[in-house]
């Protein structure tokens, strides 16, 4: 019964983690929406909790780190951006 409990927890955060990836931009959705489907459950708790985070961001900070425009203040943010974006490019 515990086994289902976490099951059923895992997949409304898996929901809630695809609602977040909807952003306003359409360069943040083609990155945040196939990393949520094919990376996130590979994360540690850690990295999972850094990645909610970063979806708390406002959109034209993420636009100016993912594209470079502009260094992430935040290390764990930072990282999280430069794992991302070293899956795209794989």
């Amino acid at each position: 019964m515990q086994f289902l409990k976490q099951s059923e927890d895992a997949l409304k955060d898996k929901r809630r983690m695809r609602w977040a990836c909807r952003r306003g931009m359409l360069e943040l959705d083609v990155l945040f929406a196939p990393f949520v489907e094919e990376a996130y459950d590979q994360l540690t708790a850690e990295q999972q909790a850094v990645f909610r985070r970063l979806l708390t961001c406002d959109d034209p900070d993420l636009f100016a780190w993912f594209m470079g425009h502009q260094a992430c203040p935040d290390p764990e943010l930072a990282g999280m951006v430069e794992l991302m974006l070293k899956r795209v490019k794989v």
